[in-house]
C-alpha cells in the first residue's frame, strides 16, 4: 500500500526536492489544520516518503461507493490531515486517517476488519453540492437563509477550477499574471507556481467568488480565450447577473439624501437607519396622540404589539393556509420612510445580510414605468421582457426568470407616482413575456400574477393610491408605523458624531410635546434634527422651549416641493404657480370646517365642496392619507397624517383671509360672550380676540392648538420671513398690533380656568419669541 502512495505521489510532484509554505485558504478545502503536520508532511517530501494521502476507512454496513477523484494532478503543497472537504465526502461513520502518518504503521491488522478493505481516497476539491461550515445555512422561516447551489461558493469554485483546467501550462501561467494585473497583491505572488487548485483557492480567499468570477472572465477575455469564457458564462449564468444586482443595488442604496436632497449632504444608510415598526394589521397609519385631547376623535387606531413584522421578514410571512406570500403591499402616511425602508431591504441583500435564499431582487418603480407611457411605446406596445432588459440589461437573453424554481423578489416603489389608474377589471389576459401591448395591461398582468408567476411582488405607495389594486390579488397589507420614543433618540443620536449637541438636541425637542409626537415620522424627526443643528450653532440658543409653528411651516413647504418635484416633475425650489397656492388654501378651508364640526374625517364629497381633486388632495400633497375602509360602511374616509396638522392647516386658512384680504372668518356664526369685544375684528388683536372667545367656550382641546398656530402664525419671524415668497410675494407689510394682541392674551390669563392657561401662555411665546 505505500508503494502505491509513493507511486501515485511521485506522479504528481515535480522532482526539484524543494518546500514550500503554503498560505492560508478561507475556502477551506486545502487548509492545514496546525503548522506542526504541514511540516511532518513537508519532511516526508524531503526524504522520498511521498506525499501523504487522506483515506476514508468505510464503515461495514453499509460500504460506501467509492469517490471520483479529480483528474487534475495534487498540488506540490502538502495536503491536510483533515479538510473541510474530506469531512463532508467520507463515507457515513468513516474513519479518517493519514495514510503518510507514522499513525498508520501502528496499526495492527487484527484492527482491521475484512470489511474494511475497502479504501476511498477522497479528493481534496469541494463537493458538489456543498455546505460550507461557517457560512450561515438556515431553513427557510429564519435569516439569512439558504442560496441556491448554482450560487453558492462550491459551484462557483469548481466551475472556475474545471474551466482553467483546460488551459495548458503556458497559458494558464499567463493567465495568473494578467490575473495578478487586476490586483497586484503581493500575496499573489507566492501562488504563481501553484497548480489550479491553489489559485482558484486562494482568488476566492482574497476577493470572495463574485468578483473571483468577474475577473477570471475578464482574464480569459485579454487571453482570447472565446470558449472557456462562453462555457463558464453560461455555467455561470446565476451567479453573474445576481453579482450585477447586488452591485447594481448597493451603488443605489449604500448612501441616502434624507429628506430634501442636497449637494454633498448624502450619508451611508447603514450611519443613520434606524428601522421603524411595520404592522401587518394597520388602521391608517396616524397616531392619535395630541398634546392636550386626551384621545383624538374616531375612528383613529393603533395597531396592537403582536402585529409588528421585521423588515427582512416580510417575505417569509405566511398566509393562512401555510403558503408563503407572493404579493406584499406597503403603505403609510407621506413622511414614513417607505424609500429607506426599500433601500435598507435591497442593500441587506446585496451584502448578503438577510435574505440570502432569494435569488434576485429587481427594482420596477412606477416613477420609471411611466416613462414608457410616451407616445412611441404606445404605439408601438412593449413587452415584459423589453421593461426587464431596459431597466436591467444584463437579463438579455437570459431565461432565468423563468425556471420553475426561481425565487426572486420585484421591488415596485412609487405607485402613487404613476400617472394613469389601472383597469385590473378590462384589461386583456397576457401569459407571454414576450407579448407587446400597453404597459398599462403589463403592469395589471404583473400584479394578476399572469406575467412572471414566481415573482414575489413587493409593491409600495400611499393608501389612496394602492387601494385601487384589488384585495384578491394582495396577500398581505404591511403599514409603516413610524418611530417608538426609542427611536427617536437613537436616530437623532446617530446623526451627530458630537455626542454633547445629540444630547442638547434629544432634550430640547422634548420640551414640546407635540413636536415629540409628531416626530413619530421619521421624516419629521429629519426636520427636527436639521433645524435644530443649525439653531444650536447660535451661542444663546436653548435657553427657552422651541415654537411648534415654525417645524408645521417648514412641514408643509417641503412636501409641497416634493409633490412638485415627484408628481409634476418640477424643478428642486420652483416657484410656486397659483395651484399650489389655492391648494393650501382651499385645503385650509377644508380643515376649518372640519374643525368647526369637530371632526377629523372627510370624504370625497367634502374634497369636492372645496373644488380640489380628491387625488390631488389626498395622493399628492402629502399632508393627508386615506383611513382603511370600516367593514359597515365600506366608504372611503380620509384624514390628515396627524389631527394637529389638520388644526395648523385651519389656523393657517383663517391668517391668510386676514393677512391677505384683511377678513375675519371667525367673525361668522356664533360667538359665545365669554368677556366684552373691545378690539376692531380687522385687527390683528380683535382676530385673536375671536379665537381665544371661541377656544374658551369651547370643550378643553378643541380650539386650543389652533390659537396657538394662529398666534404663531402672527409672529413676524413665521408670516414675513418663512411664509413670504410661497404663498405671496416678498414685501408685503408686516402685521401691526401684534403688542396689543399680547396684552388681550395677558389679560385673558388672569381670569382663564386653570386648564386653559397653560395653553394662553404658550400662544404668547409661539407670538413673541424670536430665537429660532
Amino acid at each position: 500500500m505505500d508503494s502505491e502512495n509513493n507511486q501515485a505521489a511521485g506522479s504528481d510532484v515535480e522532482s526539484e526536492n524543494e518546500t514550500y509554505e503554503r498560505p492560508p485558504s478561507s475556502y477551506g478545502s486545502m487548509k492545514s489544520e496546525c503548522d506542526e503536520m504541514e511540516k511532518r508532511s513537508d519532511e516526508e517530501v524531503e526524504g522520498g516518503g511521498g506525499i501523504s494521502e487522506v483515506v476514508c476507512f468505510a464503515a461495514p454496513d453499509p460500504p460506501a461507493p467509492p469517490v471520483v477523484g479529480s483528474q487534475m494532478g495534487h498540488s506540490r503543497y502538502t495536503e491536510t490531515l483533515y479538510t473541510e472537504a474530506t469531512e463532508q465526502t467520507r463515507p457515513p461513520d468513516g474513519m479518517v486517517i493519514d495514510a503518510g502518518s507514522e499513525e498508520l504503521d501502528e496499526i495492527e491488522d487484527a484492527e482491521l476488519d475484512d470489511d474494511d478493505e475497502l479504501l476511498t481516497t477522497c479528493s481534496p476539491e469541494p463537493p458538489e453540492p456543498l455546505e460550507m461550515e461557517g457560512l450561515p445555512q438556515e431553513d427557510e422561516s429564519s435569516q439569512p437563509g439558504k442560496l441556491d447551489p448554482e450560487l453558492d461558493l462550491p459551484y462557483i469554485f469548481k466551475s472556475i477550477r474545471e474551466v482553467l483546467s483546460r488551459l495548458n501550462n503556458d497559458e494558464l501561467f499567463k493567465f495568473k499574471i494578467w490575473f495578478k494585473k487586476w490586483e497586484p497583491l503581493p500575496v499573489l505572488q507566492q501562488i504563481l507556481d501553484g497548480d489550479v487548485l491553489d489559485f482558484v483557492d486562494k482568488i476566492i480567499e482574497l476577493f470572495g467568488q463574485d468578483k473571483a468570477l468577474t475577473q477570471t472572465i475578464s482574464t480569459l477575455e485579454r487571453l482570447e480565450k472565446t470558449e472557456e469564457i462562453n462555457e463558464l458564462k453560461t455555467r455561470c449564468a446565476k451567479a453573474m447577473f445576481r453579482f450585477y444586482l447586488k452591485e447594481f443595488l448597493f451603488r443605489k442604496s449604500q448612501i441616502t439624501h434624507e429628506g430634501v436632497p442636497q449637494a454633498g449632504k448624502q450619508q451611508f444608510l447603514e450611519d443613520v437607519y434606524v428601522e421603524p415598526q411595520i404592522s401587518i394589521r394597520g388602521f391608517g397609519g396616524v397616531d392619535p396622540s395630541h398634546e392636550i385631547l386626551t384621545q383624538t376623535p374616531k375612528p383613529i387606531q393603533v395597531p396592537s404589539e403582536d402585529s409588528f413584522v421585521a423588515l427582512n421578514n416580510l417575505f417569509r410571512l405566511q398566509k393562512d393556509d401555510g403558503s408563503p406570500v407572493k404579493t406584499v403591499v406597503t403603505t403609510g402616511i407621506p413622511g414614513i420612510g417607505m424609500s429607506v425602508s426599500v433601500a435598507k431591504f435591497c442593500l441587506d441583500w446585496s451584502e448578503e445580510k438577510a435574505n440570502r435564499d432569494i435569488q434576485y431582487i429587481l427594482k420596477l418603480s412606477f416613477r420609471s414605468l411611466r416613462h414608457f407611457r410616451n407616445k412611441e411605446y404606445e404605439e408601438e406596445g412593449i413587452s415584459m421582457q423589453d421593461i426587464l432588459e431596459y431597466c436591467h440589461a444584463p437579463i438579455k437573453g437570459l431565461k432565468i426568470l423563468e425556471e420553475e424554481n426561481a425565487k426572486y423578489v420585484i421591488i415596485m416603489d412609487c405607485y402613487d407616482c404613476y400617472e394613469a389608474p389601472l383597469d385590473f377589471q378590462k384589461a386583456p389576459e397576457i401569459t407571454d413575456n414576450n407579448t407587446k401591448t400597453h404597459i398599462d395591461t403589463l403592469i395589471v398582468n404583473l400584479i394578476r400574477r399572469n406575467l412572471l408567476p414566481n415573482a414575489r411582488l413587493w409593491i409600495l405607495g400611499r393608501r389612496a393610491a394602492i387601494t385601487e389594486i384589488p384585495s384578491k390579488f394582495v396577500d398581505v397589507v404591511a403599514e409603516l408605523q413610524g418611530f417608538t420614543d426609542e427611536m427617536k433618540d437613537d436616530y437623532l443620536i446617530k446623526h451627530f458624531t458630537d455626542a454633547q449637541l445629540s444630547a442638547k438636541i434629544v432634550r430640547h425637542y422634548k420640551r414640546v410635546p407635540i413636536i415629540q409626537i409628531l416626530a413619530r415620522q421619521p421624516f419629521f424627526t429629519w426636520m427636527v434634527s436639521r433645524i435644530f443643528k443649525s439653531c444650536f450653532k447660535q451661542g444663546n440658543y436653548g435657553s427657552n422651549k422651541p415654537r411648534v409653528t415654525p417645524f408645521l411651516i417648514h412641514f408643509i413647504i417641503i412636501q409641497t416641493n416634493r409633490m412638485l418635484k415627484f408628481y409634476f416633475r418640477k424643478r428642486d425650489n420652483e416657484k410656486w404657480s397659483d395651484v399650489e397656492v389655492n391648494l393650501l388654501r382651499m385645503l385650509g378651508k377644508m380643515s376649518f370646517k372640519m374643525l368647526e364640526k369637530n371632526t377629523n374625517v372627510f370624504t370625497e364629497e367634502d374634497v369636492k365642496d372645496v373644488a380640489l381633486d380628491l387625488n390631488e388632495v389626498v395622493v399628492f400633497s402629502g399632508l393627508c392619507t386615506e383611513l382603511v375602509p370600516t367593514a359597515i360602511t365600506g366608504k372611503r374616509t380620509f384624514c390628515f397624517s396627524h389631527y394637529t396638522i389638520q388644526e395648523f392647516m385651519a389656523a393657517l386658512y383663517v391668517f391668510l383671509a386676514f393677512y391677505l384680504e384683511s377678513k375675519n372668518v371667525l367673525e361668522s356664526g356664533f360667538l359665545p360672550r365669554v368677556f366684552s369685544y373691545k378690539y376692531n375684528g380687522k385687527s390683528a388683536a380683535g382676530l385673536v380676540q375671536c379665537a381665544v372667545a371661541r377656544t374658551l367656550g369651547s370643550k378643553l382641546g378643541h380650539y386650543d392648538m389652533f390659537l396657538r398656530y394662529l398666534c404663531g402664525l402672527l409672529s413676524v419671524h413665521c408670516h414675513c420671513n418663512l411664509l413670504a415668497g410661497f404663498l405671496y410675494s416678498h414685501g408685503i407689510p408686516k402685521v401691526e398690533g401684534l403688542v396689543e394682541a399680547e396684552q388681550l392674551l395677558d389679560q385673558t390669563i388672569q381670569t382663564a380656568p386653570e386648564d386653559r392657561k397653560r395653553n394662553l401662555y404658550e400662544c404668547i411665546r409661539e407670538m413673541t419669541q424670536e430665537d429660532d
